[in-house]
């Protein structure tokens, strides 16, 4: 389970901010005779609305470009600070363009960009798009003083990518610079320094079909990070698929919060809704920790039909209300509450729904869904206003998570390659055409995640009523005496106990001379020596409450934190592997 903190990037300084204000603060500078202070619309008034059907992101902005919706960034107070109508984001990745070409970046070079929650990344990202470039987007630093290691994570990215170019925020500038040092990155630096290199005067060479589109990294891995390669044909195909399974139309708008590195925020929240030409309303994840129940104030405000979170994110808006209801808030408007990105948690939708069915909110609205960057984004949901469904096994309750959608196949295998059945649990192999070229560069990893035109997701689940149901990570497994024990389960119970947040736990196996031995790690903060023995006798025996076994239990600082993949799900191999190096400190 993914904490929040995880998510929070260092804060803006109050002069960065005003930069930004004043930069991209609904100053159109591609219309400038436009001057009104407002959201872009839901509806275009002319335009006809169109559910995908394009063949590469150009030909979808271009299209866009004629109406008058397109994407909108708030604050944490709820404040519209800047607005970028599609027909301006196309503008400016033109000119853009030009300059990288006038810089001599040519068709198929990789720029990194940071991907900051900011009109700069969006205008960046389809600049690439429209030189014929890849993007690369790649996550901000996670908290402050995380200078060396976001470096370090940031220059094996850059290496792996190939990149010419890596493009950041202001307040990130230094760090890009000091990534780039010694690799084949010759540009670097802020928006503005991309902004003063000479336009070429070269038509355009956007990427088509058939071809590449961008390099999704699947972590910030402390080994050679893999970058699944995305193409323009699995990108679309990805994007028509999830409009039509969650039957977008030209009424819906949505609210996110989630990061633009991450693929459901980029694709789900950026991308795909630019391809129905729906206006989006973004708050930048940082923001959303200061402030979550703005999150819920802004669909309230802007009667947005659609947002989307993991479930920690429902959970913890829940239990902020708890202690402030907002007065505000009227979420009747909302139809399509997505739950995906990490194992679904049905007691903490079920809190949400409790929470705020006097506000309005429609348990009917969830939608659960599964998907994996291997795969673009989403792969299965349920049905619009279907709720949640769930199935029990034993003590623990899943949720079912849908249908895959249309062009794609999902078998459930055995350990032997064999197809099971209804209720066997078994590996996740998938087929279709959103499914990933491979790993960028990486050909030995490729043709061990795809054979025979299948990809091996490496998730565990099974069938329930035509419907996938997700049971973990099969490398997560634990195994004990023929025993399997889902980490979930234990890590879940853990984070019930006084003193640990949701987030906090991590659980695994290490092979020891008597065979496995299952390690909890917990993040802890500083304090008395017998508070914090309490707490490992406390662990313990809630380990032995909940799955019968005995448990090693680690208390490590947030200093350096447990790591997540790219999508904020919890890397227990990661966490693992920094244990087994001796790199976490005590508390």
């Amino acid at each position: 389970m993914t904490s929040i903190r995880s998510l929070l990037p260092a804060p803006l300084s109050d002069a960065v901010a005003a930069g930004r204000l004043q930069r991209y603060g609904c100053t159109f500078a591609a219309n400038p005779a436009r001057s009104a202070v407002a959201p872009t619309p839901t509806r275009n008034a002319i335009l006809p609305f169109r559910r995908g059907g394009f063949t590469n992101l150009c030909e979808a902005l271009d299209y866009a470009a004629r109406g008058e919706s397109g994407l909108n960034f708030f604050d944490a107070r709820g404040r519209l600070t800047a607005c970028l109508p599609y027909d301006d984001l196309r503008d400016q990745a033109r000119r853009l363009a030009r300059r990288l070409m006038g810089a001599g970046v040519r068709r198929g070079e990789r720029l990194v960009i940071v991907a900051d929650t900011w009109p700069g990344f969006c205008v960046a990202f389809f600049a690439a798009q429209y030189a014929g470039v890849l993007a690369v987007p790649v996550a901000v630093p996670v908290g402050l003083g995380a200078k060396e290691s976001y470096v370090a994570q940031l220059r094996r990215q850059i290496v792996a990518a190939g990149a010419v170019g890596v493009l950041a925020p202001d307040e990130l500038a230094d760090f890009a610079i000091a990534a780039a040092a010694g690799t084949s990155a010759r540009l670097a630096g802020a928006l503005s320094v991309f902004e003063a290199l000479p336009e070429s005067r070269d038509e355009l060479q956007p990427l088509g079909a058939g071809e590449r589109c961008y390099v999704q990294f699947s972590s910030g891995s402390t080994r050679r990070p893999l970058g699944v390669d995305i193409g323009q044909d699995q990108l679309m195909a990805n994007i028509d698929g999830s409009l039509a399974s969650q039957q977008i139309d030209a009424d819906d708008s949505g609210v996110s919060w989630l990061p633009l590195y991450h693929d459901m925020g980029l694709i789900g929240f950026v991308l795909a809704p630019m391809c129905a030409q729906r206006s989006v309303d973004l708050l930048a994840p940082r923001d959303f920790a200061r402030r979550p129940l703005q999150w819920l104030s802004l669909i309230s405000r802007r009667r947005a039909t659609i947002t989307y979170s993991p479930s920690f994110g429902y959970e913890l808006v829940a239990r902020r209300a708890q202690a402030q209801m907002p007065g505000d808030v009227d979420l009747s408007c909302l139809k399509l509450a997505g739950v995906g990105a990490d194992m679904i948690r049905p007691a903490a939708l079920g809190r949400f729904a409790d929470t705020f069915a006097s506000r309005g909110f429609d348990a009917s609205a969830f939608m659960a869904s599964y998907g994996l960057a291997e795969v673009c984004v989403g792969l299965s949901f349920g049905r619009r206003f279907g709720g949640l469904r769930t199935d029990r096994r034993g003590s623990r309750e899943f949720v079912l998570c849908g249908r895959p959608m249309m062009d794609h196949r999902v078998e459930i295998r055995d350990d032997s390659g064999k197809p099971l059945g209804e209720r066997d649990v078994g590996r996740l192999f998938v087929s279709g055409r959103s499914v990933m070229r491979g790993y960028f560069g990486e050909v030995e990893e490729s043709a061990r995640a795809l054979a025979d035109g299948w990809l091996d997701t490496g998730d565990l689940g099974y069938w329930c009523d035509g419907e996938l149901v997700i049971t973990g990570r099969a490398k997560d497994l634990i195994i004990v005496n023929g025993r399997n024990i889902w980490p979930q389960d234990i890590e879940w119970a853990v984070e019930a106990l006084s003193g640990v947040r949701r987030g906090d736990a991590c659980a695994f196996s290490t092979d020891i001379e008597d065979g496995e031995q299952v390690v909890v790690l917990v993040q802890a903060s500083a304090g008395d020596a017998d508070v914090r023995d309490a707490l490992i006798g406390s662990i313990r025996q809630t380990v032995r409450e909940t799955a019968g076994i005995d448990c090693r239990v680690e208390l490590i600082s947030r200093r350096i934190g447990l790591p997540l993949t790219s999508s904020g799900k919890l890397s227990r191999s990661r966490a693992k592997a920094h244990l087994l190096a001796g790199t976490y400190d005590r508390p």
